[in-house]
């Protein structure tokens, strides 16, 4: 199946470079802004337009590409809630990625809470997303590391909550930044799963038909 093989290589691909543009959209950033303290969204809020923003866009791309290889590898298809999750989060990285935040320390505008509330709804759909994947037959040998990090990203979001609520955004920053490693990370276990679950059925096909010989 060297179609899937390659859209999973696509998905890894993608991961790898919306992380990098990330990063460089971190050391673009020329206003004194504290990673800890402000989140992701208040660092693109300042280069709008910018690398930030087009990393979203990526990994959205790339999370169509891993459900396109996963429709195509299982036995089943993913299953509509699964599907309807991994669109959720899909569109709701798309809508924080075009509809911009506040500028740190002003007064939320109707922009700003459709961008809120489109990151919330990513942040809980995909976690859900990967505990039902989690139950696919193709993806049991991973299963157990989706289950822990789906819990760890609902452990981070509920920090991030807190913060952001409670907390008075105490190390929002850091709680959001850490949910997005876990959140990737999902992503990045399913997509590598899918790589080497082709190359395993290359191999035991090359070994039965050594056998057939």
């Amino acid at each position: 199946m060297p179609g899937t093989r390659s859209t999973g290589l696509l998905a890894l691909g993608g991961i790898a470079l919306a992380a990098l543009l990330t990063v460089i959209g971190h050391l673009e950033v020329n206003d004194d802004l504290d990673p800890w303290a402000l989140t992701i969204s208040d660092f693109a809020v300042s280069d709008r337009g910018g690398v930030i923003d087009i990393a979203m866009v990526v990994l959205g791309l790339a999370t169509v590409a891993l459900l396109y290889g996963l429709r195509r590898t299982a036995p089943t298809r993913p299953g509509p809630a699964a599907e309807l999750l991994l669109g959720a989060w899909v569109t709701g990285l798309l809508l924080a990625a075009v509809v911009p935040t506040n500028e740190p320390g002003t007064a939320m505008t109707t922009a700003a809470y459709v961008h809120r509330y489109a990151s919330v709804v990513a942040f809980l759909a995909l976690p859900a997303a990967g505990w039902l994947l989690a139950r696919r037959s193709d993806l049991a040998p991973v299963a157990g590391t989706l289950r822990a990090l789906v819990l760890l990203s609902l452990t981070l979001a509920a920090a991030m909550i807190w913060s952001a609520y409670p907390g008075d955004r105490l190390l929002i920053g850091l709680a959001e930044r850490l949910l997005i490693l876990t959140e990737v990370a999902v992503l990045a276990t399913i997509a590598l799963s899918q790589t080497r679950a082709v190359v395993d059925h290359g191999v035991v096909a090359s070994h039965q038909r050594g056998i057939a010989a």
